[in-house]
Parts: structure tokens; C-alpha cells; sequence
């Protein structure tokens, strides 16, 4: 699931919420049927999958659709297209500071960011007006790095910010010298590795330094989750128990991703992909509280991509009560 811009999101939802009131739609879906959106379906994705075919088992009508962007999943979720969507928490905290009627339900995937350099830059203080690869400027992982740099670097450190969009490109230009740092997702790093890639080192990894933090969320219209409660319990408890089947087992979800991405994974691939992913605790979907979505929300007021916030604005949790969550 990649980072994209807050401004084309803000812009989206003002679209949305325009044509929302003009046409009076907004809920959609009926008892049992809604509709999923998904981005660029990764392996953070196919519990998602998963769970979608738990709920068809138990009788729901449930469609999944991909969509291109995610300003437009969160355009679809306010037009009442979609019921559904999971993505970066950022996207629907700006849709919500906005007046879009969405509510974050559950977790996607833990934070799964680090930065990473060559071996001659090792620390954040001798990245001071060194090249770093960003994917833009209004990506969440830019807005961890921000924070972190401002946060961690000594002596007011500051890298010199260059944009280059694609994940695959940023660890290239790492790995030729052009860039002397960079923030990389877990299977990014992976690919590298399984490439033959050397000289890298972790400066940060975001989930230890910004450990209240959520950057990837299920998040749902308000109005089906109000009209359609079972509905909305069913796939939230379906997704609970695909990141509690992952977690006791690597070799689940391994089979998940060969049975939902066979063009992504072969049998070799997928296990170690799923066993990098168990190992670093990054699935539970019932690890959302309101400590750590209060945390999540004063992390993206901080870095200005939003006004402060209460949680009970933007998230609705009563779906995971007496759900236990595995991280915090």
C-alpha cells in the first residue's frame, strides 16, 4: 500500500461531499451486501481477501473493487460506492477533518517503515545536507521522516529532500549512491535482499521510534456502519480472525498470498515474505485503542497534515470490543 499526496485527497473529498449533498446519497449497501475498495493489493492486503471470503461463506454479498487512487476509494466511501476501504490512516483523517462521514475501524498492517542508508551514512546526523529520497511531500512516510529528523537528528540536522515517487526507483538510487538515505516498507527491503542487494543499514526503523502509531486502517462509511451493524461486525471479526490465524501460523499466510496474488508470489517468495511479516508482529487487526489512535491523530496534527482531533471523531471501535489485540 503506498503513500500518496494529502492534497489530492483533501481535493477529492471536497468533490465528494459537494456532489453528496446535491444527490442525498451517502450510506449505500443493503443488510448484506457492501463493497471493499482496495489499492494496489499487496500482501498487507490478502488478509483483507481472506476476509472478504469468510463473510460470502456466511452469507454475505460482498464485492470487491480496486480502485486507482486513494482519494478515490475515500470519494467512493462518501458517495456511498463503496462501504469499505483500507489504506493510510492520513487519507481518512483528512477526508473526516474535512466533514467526510468516515469512521476508522480496525488495523491493516503494523508500521512497517524504516529508514535506510548506506553504510557511510549511519546516522541521522550525517545525513545534514545529504540527498534523501522521499516519495512526495505529502506522503506519510515523509511525515515520519520529518518528525524523526526534526526529533532525533542533533544539531538541527537537515537532509536535502529530493522527490522520486516510486519505492523501487528510491532503493536504486540508494543502492547507486545517488540518494544517501531513504524510507523503505518491510517487502521493499525484502525484494532487495532476495536481489542480492548489500551496504544498506537501518538508520530508524518507525515502528520503534513512533510506537503509537497507526499509518494503515480499515475505515468505513459511517452511515452503513450505523444502518448496518451485523454486517459491519461480520467482516471486522472476519478480518480479527485472519490476523489471529496469521499470527499462530507463517504458512497461512503464505498460502493466502499465493492463493490471492499468484503473480506476485511463488512458493519460495511467499514464505519468506510471510515469515518476515509474523516475525515483526506487523497483523492485528483488533490492536486499534483510543490511546493509540489518540496517539495516531497527534501524530499527523503534529506534522500539520491535520487539525487536532478527538478520537471519538474519527474512529468507531465499539466493533472491536472484547476483540484482543496483540500490539499496541
Amino acid at each position: 500500500m503506498s503513500s500518496r499526496s494529502t492534497r489530492a485527497v483533501g481535493a477529492a473529498v471536497s468533490a465528494a461531499l459537494t456532489s453528496m449533498l446535491l444527490t442525498g446519497c451517502g450510506g449505500g449497501g443493503s443488510d448484506t451486501s457492501f463493497t471493499v475498495a482496495l489499492i494496489e493489493p499487496d500482501i498487507t492486503a490478502v488478509p483483507l481477501l481472506a476476509a472478504v471470503d469468510a463473510v460470502r461463506e456466511e452469507g454475505f454479498d460482498v464485492t470487491v473493487e480496486e480502485a486507482a487512487e486513494p482519494e478515490l476509494a475515500i470519494e467512493g466511501l462518501v458517495r456511498g460506492d463503496y462501504q469499505f476501504s483500507a489504506e493510510a490512516t492520513s487519507s481518512a483523517l483528512i477526508a473526516i477533518s474535512k466533514g467526510a462521514p468516515i469512521r476508522i475501524v480496525a488495523d491493516v498492517v503494523g508500521n512497517q517503515w524504516s529508514v535506510y542508508g548506506s553504510r557511510d551514512r549511519d546516522s541521522c546526523a550525517e545525513l545534514d545536507g545529504r540527498p534523501f529520497g522521499i516519495f512526495s511531500e505529502g506522503a506519510v512516510a515523509t511525515a515520519m521522516v520529518r518528525q524523526w529528523v526534526s526529533g532525533d537528528c542533533p544539531g538541527g540536522a537537515e537532509p536535502e529532500y529530493l522527490t522520486i515517487g516510486d519505492s523501487g526507483a528510491r532503493a536504486q538510487a540508494l543502492l547507486a549512491g545517488q540518494i544517501d538515505a531513504t524510507a523503505l516498507e518491510l517487502t521493499d527491503i525484502i525484494t532487495l535482499e532476495a536481489e542480492g542487494a548489500t551496504g544498506l543499514y537501518q538508520m530508524a526503523d518507525f515502528a520503534e521510534v513512533f510506537p503509537g502509531l497507526h499509518p494503515q486502517t480499515v475505515y468505513a462509511s459511517e452511515g452503513y456502519l450505523d444502518e448496518h451493524r451485523e454486517a459491519s461486525q461480520a467482516f471486522v471479526d472476519a478480518l480479527v480472525e485472519e490476523h489471529r490465524k496469521i499470527n499462530a501460523d507463517p504458512g497461512y499466510l503464505a498460502s493466502l498470498a499465493l492463493r490471492y496474488l499468484p503473480d506476485a508470489y511463488d512458493e519460495q517468495s511467499a514464505e519468506t515474505v510471510s515469515r518476515r511479516y509474523v516475525e515483526a508482529g506487523l497483523f492485528d487487526a483488533a490492536g486499534l485503542t483510543a490511546d493509540n489512535l489518540r496517539q495516531t491523530v497527534d501524530f499527523f496534527a503534529d506534522a500539520e497534515v491535520i487539525d487536532p482531533m478527538p478520537v471519538s471523531d474519527v474512529a468507531d471501535l465499539s466493533f472491536l470490543e472484547g476483540r484482543t489485540g496483540e500490539r499496541s
